[in-house]
């Protein structure tokens, strides 16, 4: 994803104070912003209405970091483009649904589990995959509020649930997690082929 530096036509980079944008798009550009002095930087619910918002209040002290697309449906003007810190940054976004949307094989998995505060313990979870030779795409872990030194564990798999050794794997990490929810199972994204 390229992302843009949008303002009002007309507004410099030294007349800025705040940039907003949502936390990924401010996370995917840190080293640009990191060359801004004295602004502000606030994280907004998406990249596509931090580019509204700076236009529908008119803000001439303000930017927003947000595709072209955004600039030019809320009349913005680039003042940087491919600010990103990576070139092949990817953002995910997840359709959530009790119905399957399509006929497309499921080769992907995505759980959250947690496991108790023991040694040991993750490394117990993670075996499961590696003892059914189950791919693990991703692995993040966020904090538990309220429960100190306990956290929940996000993971990819390249599997659908229903494949057989994936569906052991999670029977098994059943028996000993605390607790353990499919997200989902769909299809893994494919970089599309270029026309020839």
């Amino acid at each position: 994803m390229v992302h843009h530096l949008l303002a009002m036509p007309g507004v410099s980079r030294d007349r800025l104070r705040r940039v907003y944008s949502h936390p990924q798009g401010l996370a995917q550009c840190e080293r640009f912003l990191r060359t801004l002095t004295d602004v502000e930087i606030i994280a907004t619910y998406d990249t596509a209405g931090s580019a509204k918002l700076v236009a529908d209040e008119r803000l001439e002290d303000a930017a927003a970091i947000a595709s072209a697309r955004a600039g030019e449906v809320f009349g913005l003007t680039p003042l940087a483009s491919g600010i990103q810190d990576f070139d092949d940054n990817l953002t995910r976004f997840i359709v959530i649904g009790r119905r399957p949307i399509g006929p497309a094989v499921a080769d992907k998995t995505t759980i959250v589990f947690s496991v108790p505060n023991e040694p040991g313990s993750l490394f117990k979870a993670l075996s499961v995959f590696a003892l059914r030779n189950v791919g693990l795409m991703k692995l993040e872990s966020r904090p538990i509020p309220g429960r100190p030194w306990e956290y929940l564990f996000y993971a990819d798999l390249a599997a659908g649930r229903d494949d057989p050794p994936c569906d052991r794997a999670l029977t098994h990490l059943a028996e000993f997690a605390s607790t353990l929810r499919t997200l989902g199972s769909y299809p893994s994204w494919k970089k599309p082929t270029p026309p020839r």
